[in-house]
């Protein structure tokens, strides 16, 4: 038999294969758990799809309902989160550069000074209430899309209309807590302005106040229904309402 010696150059590249040998092996292990994991993921996914189809049916298994039950969760207090922040003035303040442009009427806006109120007045379910409430009470009194919207200049003059009367006059806006100031010759205003949603504001006051200036306004058109804006917000403390606007 013949016998051979390797010399140092053959071992040391049998050496440098064999390196590059657990490289790779250790390399497709890693790939083959990012595989696994990718695919458990899907796997969950297609369960939670499963259950959403089979839940009309009745056929979704106990373990499909927590999965979907905890996605649920998940929105649900999301939603809540944002609706809270919606209802709640001060907690989505902005700048003044963020104001200035025209803003149309969309709805009643309603949102309350502090969470602790909010709670007390019943929460996301009182404030939706309250805002269909005034929607009808808005347009008996002629609130619209069409006749009611702000224009807010960068030189801190405002015009616009609401109800269809012609408004004029200068603004200030505390950028640190969203106190709005609006000034005519007819009346003053002192409010709040705050983000509503991504592309809208709202600008909020109480419900007496609003109330005189759309008292002052109407007296032209002999409006008189204008009382409810006062008596419908009067059962609830801390509520600002006013006007929801975008672009």
């Amino acid at each position: 038999m013949n016998r051979f010696r390797l010399n140092d150059t053959t071992e040391t590249n049998l050496s440098f294969h064999g390196r590059r040998t657990d490289i790779i092996q250790k390399t497709l292990t890693m790939k083959r758990s990012k595989y696994i994991k990718h695919s458990l993921a899907l796997m969950a996914a297609a369960v939670t799809l499963q259950g959403c189809i089979t839940a009309g049916k009745g056929s979704s298994t106990n373990n499909d309902a927590g999965i979907l039950g905890g996605l649920l969760g998940v929105v649900t207090e999301q939603n809540t989160i944002a609706n809270v922040i919606t209802s709640v003035i001060g907690m989505d303040k902005l700048i003044k550069e963020n104001l200035v442009g025209t803003w149309n009427y969309t709805a009643p806006g309603v949102a309350f000074t502090s969470e602790n109120l909010l709670a007390k007045a019943g929460g996301e379910v009182a404030a939706s209430q309250l805002k269909d409430k005034l929607k009808d009470t808005y347009r008996s009194v002629g609130i619209r899309r069409e006749n009611t919207r702000i224009v807010f200049g960068e030189d801190n003059a405002f015009s616009g209309k609401i109800m269809g009367k012609s408004v004029r006059g200068t603004y200030t806006l505390d950028e640190s807590n969203g106190e709005l100031k609006m000034q005519t010759l007819l009346f003053t205003l002192n409010g709040h302005v705050k983000r509503n949603g991504v592309n809208g504001v709202s600008l909020l006051f109480e419900s007496k106040k609003l109330l005189t200036v759309l008292q002052a306004l109407s007296a032209m058109s002999g409006n008189a229904n204008l009382e409810m804006v006062g008596e419908i917000s009067k059962n609830y403390d801390g509520v600002r309402i006013g006007f929801d606007m975008n672009r």
